[in-house]
């Protein structure tokens, strides 16, 4: 079967993540099963636009949003270019498919005044809120990714350096500086983690010993800042926007800010500094020497 065979290309050559991977076979077989019902059809390699547009008004009907029927069209288009690849097919069906209009997420920042807020209720009492605290600090001080979170190992970080190795999309590494709070955190947790379990590779743990999963993760972050915040997103991906505003906002460069975020192109880091834009225009407004008013 071609999904078969574009999966272990996504995996083996592109080397995607499991969970990324795991998202495209959902999308496809999702739509091999709407083809075998609807069309009667199991070879995706024969399907038309006509087909694939029937399958896209019902999601819209299903009440789906265009942001997740973007994706799944997305993995579909992908799946094509694959077939054209290897020369089972010779245009992809989806080439001139013009995305559904979606609406700008309104992802906003934390407030320093709310992250520091947030550090004075995490305290280091026990085991679980000296990891929560760490969770934390480790979002705000290098903007990593949940999943980049969840799989550090132990054997990553680097306290002599003062540095955590991370392993971004498409398992492309990247070593990033910890802050002295941080390591200090660290070194606590590390000590605490060690009485519960010593056999598991992970750095962050549960109560059982088990290595920590993504809701858990979400839950923690969305616990706490719920506290200090009335903001409508409360996430760890809130958390790495955060890391990266503040640090643009304090004159940061856009490279540096790209590297330390594991970003293939400055075009995913210059979304940061659209927030700023006000601000910037009113640092502009106040020093460039013709917008000063004559006497």
């Amino acid at each position: 079967m071609f999904i078969d065979a574009f999966l272990d290309y996504l995996s083996l050559e592109k080397k995607y993540s499991a969970h990324t991977v795991l998202a495209y076979k959902t999308d496809l077989i999702a739509f091999k099963d709407y083809c075998e019902v609807e069309f009667d059809q199991v070879d995706l390699e024969s399907i038309n636009y006509n087909q694939i547009r029937s399958w896209i008004v019902t999601l819209v009907d299903q009440g789906i949003s265009n942001r997740t029927i973007n994706r799944k069209v997305s993995s579909l288009k992908t799946f094509y270019k694959f077939l054209q690849k290897i020369e089972v097919i010779t245009a992809n069906p989806l080439s001139k498919h013009k995305a559904l209009k979606t609406q700008k997420k309104n992802e906003i920042p934390f407030s320093i005044k709310e992250m520091e807020n947030v550090f004075k209720d995490l305290n280091e009492d026990d085991f679980v809120s000296l990891r929560n605290r760490l969770i934390v600090e480790l979002f705000y001080s290098t903007g990593m990714r949940r999943i980049e979170l969840i799989n550090i190992k132990l054997s990553d970080v680097d306290l002599s350096s003062n540095t955590v190795k991370i392993l971004g999309k498409r398992n492309k590494e990247r070593i990033v500086p910890l802050i002295f709070a941080v390591t200090q955190t660290l070194k606590k947790y590390i000590t605490s983690r060690n009485e519960i379990v010593e056999n598991n590779e992970y750095l962050f743990i549960t109560e059982k010993g088990n290595k920590i999963y993504e809701t858990l993760v979400y839950r923690i972050i969305n616990r706490y800042f719920s506290k200090v915040s009335t903001k409508t997103k409360k996430s760890p991906h809130i958390l790495r926007h955060t890391f990266a505003t503040q640090l643009l906002n304090q004159g940061a460069d856009l490279n540096s800010v790209k590297e330390l975020l594991g970003h293939s192109s400055l075009a995913s880091t210059q979304v940061y500094t659209h927030n700023n834009l006000e601000q910037l225009k009113q640092v502009f407004n106040k020093a460039h020497p013709r917008s000063k008013k004559k006497d």
